[in-house]
């Protein structure tokens, strides 16, 4: 598919990388639309040939739009490109809380793909859900998610509301495991560890704990009784966590992200 990638940037280049190197798309058939002159002279350094800064007939050719611009953005950009588009045109918006339905309504195009993606897709490590309106046909859906896998793993949902939940799951999850591996480091400070220390061991111990559960078939409760033998000092910690309601605070924690996501979509 001949992609338009609209915003040049971390998560733009991000996607237009790795569609690149996994050889998913030809960079002949890559065209970035950026309006910023100095992302534009950092994206043609970094090696992007096809970089432009104004909208014009060329986007009349692509098969695919790529909207990767912020939400607040969306309405300049609906304008801006409507005259171009047709109902040929496959659009794959990664705006967090745009609605399928605004993204129809604002560039008059019938085919919409909204996605969430997180973070980590800026390494090829990402979490990316996403969901299309019924005007989507199968073989489109594969080819987006093909692009889509590029950036890590993509999982797809009929339920548009599904999207909200993992923007409050997947979408902002990588903020709240730096929370606690930052409690962590600053708990480490306290004991007489120095930074370096304290972010070896906090670092490292995520690590090896996510590559141990990837390479066994245990849970997470089950790992967590591995470690926490009766009367020891895990035991210790998870009984203050208890006592102070932690998992039910993360919980309600995910839970407003939740509500908030709903709340951005219906004001979009």
């Amino acid at each position: 598919m001949k992609t338009l990638i609209i915003g040049g940037g971390n998560m733009g280049r991000s996607f237009a990388r790795s569609f690149l190197e996994a050889h998913i798309l030809r960079p002949n058939d890559l065209i970035i639309l950026e309006k910023n002159e100095e992302n534009c002279k950092h994206l043609e350094k970094i090696g992007f040939d096809a970089v432009h800064r104004v909208p014009d007939d060329y986007i009349k050719d692509v098969d695919l739009i790529v909207l990767a611009v912020k939400p607040q953005d969306s309405p300049a950009v609906f304008a801006t490109l409507k005259p171009y588009l047709d109902d040929s045109h496959v659009v794959l918006s990664i705006m967090a809380g745009v609605k399928l339905s605004t993204i129809e309504n604002g560039l008059g195009i019938k085919k919409v793909i909204r996605s969430m993606p997180n973070l980590p897709a800026q390494i090829g490590m990402g979490m990316t859900a996403f969901t299309a309106n019924e005007e989507v046909n199968r073989q489109e859906l594969i080819n987006v998610q093909n692009l889509l896998s590029t950036t890590g793993k993509a999982i797809y949902f009929d339920d548009e509301n599904m999207i909200d939940a993992a923007t409050a799951v997947s979408g902002s999850g990588p903020a709240f495991v730096y929370f606690f591996m930052n409690a962590m480091m600053k708990a480490a400070r306290k004991m007489g560890f120095t930074e370096a220390q304290a972010d070896l061991l906090v670092w490292q111990t995520f690590i090896g704990s996510l590559h141990l559960q990837n390479k066994n078939k245990l849970s997470c409760e089950e790992w967590i009784q591995k470690v926490a033998s009766k009367g020891g000092t895990t035991e210790a910690a998870l009984k203050v966590f208890n006592t102070n309601e932690l998992e039910e605070g993360i919980i309600e924690g995910l839970k407003a992200a939740f509500n908030r996501a709903e709340e951005l979509g219906r004001n979009s």
